[in-house]
């Protein structure tokens, strides 16, 4: 994908503050009117989330990040030797201009995690995040520039793809332990008529990207959903069985859930699972995940 591109890198602390003390412009609060709802409704689980993030100091303690330290020009350019021995503890997120991938970062970032996003849009990210985040400018201006992403996956242990045409150089995917992939592939090919001549090209994007991650040699999550829809998460229960993603919905709150959760119950191969909101309850993560593991064997 070409155009301008940075790498967004959050540490825990950082976007505490961020979001504390962050002025976001018109657009971004725009692109972020998911977040906003009447307060005589009950929140969204990403409001709680913002809300728990935006505690302010009583927080920072409780996350325990270090404090930002300068890098010098040796330390930006690392020999292979010490790459190989790098500490590998960041999440990728491969769209965070993308809703759900917001989502994500979110979810993330409560969990204390390291996280890395890639960004479209430098300006838009500085003004969200402010002065406590790292941005390193891709020099070609392109995704599929090797120096780009060679910084990009510096570090990083696993990588969500929120949306279909976000993977990029799986060649060099080197020391990655684990790809999560939210796939809608099920909806597009349910499409007939006008909607899928008008829906062929993502269709096409999301059969690449599940063909990509099957072939990378990469342990990988394939979470396949129905319709995505702007309805809160946590309160409805799910349905995992076959077929049932081309008929249902999710809400996206609960699919960026859903990816996070998969983090911590990576498969030893691979995992390709259906999902949409339904009635079974769900009360133990790692349990659902084991069995779905089994039912793929």
């Amino acid at each position: 994908m070409a155009g301008s591109a940075s790498v967004l890198s959050l540490s825990p602390l950082y976007c505490n503050r961020a979001f504390h003390n962050a002025k976001p412009s018109s657009s971004f609060q725009n692109r972020l009117s998911f977040t906003c709802f009447s307060s005589k409704k009950k929140l969204g689980f990403t409001d709680q989330i913002l809300d728990y993030i935006e505690g302010g100091p009583k927080l920072r303690k409780w996350y325990g990040a270090p404090d930002i330290l300068e890098k010098d020009g040796d330390e930006l350019n690392e020999d292979a030797a010490s790459e190989e021995n790098e500490v590998r503890d960041a999440v990728l997120v491969t769209d965070g201009d993308n809703e759900i991938g917001q989502m994500i970062i979110l979810q993330l970032i409560v969990k204390r995690l390291r996280v890395k996003a890639l960004v479209k849009d430098k300006r838009v990210a500085m003004e969200a995040f402010g002065a406590y985040v790292e941005v390193e400018i891709s020099l070609a201006g392109d995704l599929k520039e090797k120096i780009f992403l060679k910084k990009a996956f510096r570090g990083v242990r696993a990588v969500i793809c929120p949306v279909e045409g976000s993977l990029y150089n799986i060649d060099g995917w080197k020391g990655v332990q684990n790809v999560i992939l939210l796939s809608k592939l099920s909806v597009y090919r349910e499409l007939s008529g006008i909607q899928a001549i008008m829906n062929s090209y993502t269709r096409k994007l999301a059969e690449e990207d599940e063909d990509a991650v099957k072939a990378s040699g990469v342990p990988y999550t394939i979470i396949r959903t129905g319709v995505l829809k702007n309805t809160p998460g946590g309160q409805q229960g799910f349905c995992f069985d076959e077929g049932c993603a081309s008929k249902g919905s999710l809400s996206k709150e609960d699919a960026a859930f859903i990816c996070v959760e998969a983090l911590d119950n990576a498969p030893q191969n691979g995992l390709l699972f259906e999902v949409v909101n339904g009635d079974e309850k769900v009360s133990d993560w790692k349990k659902c995940f084991a069995d779905l593991i089994e039912r793929s064997t």
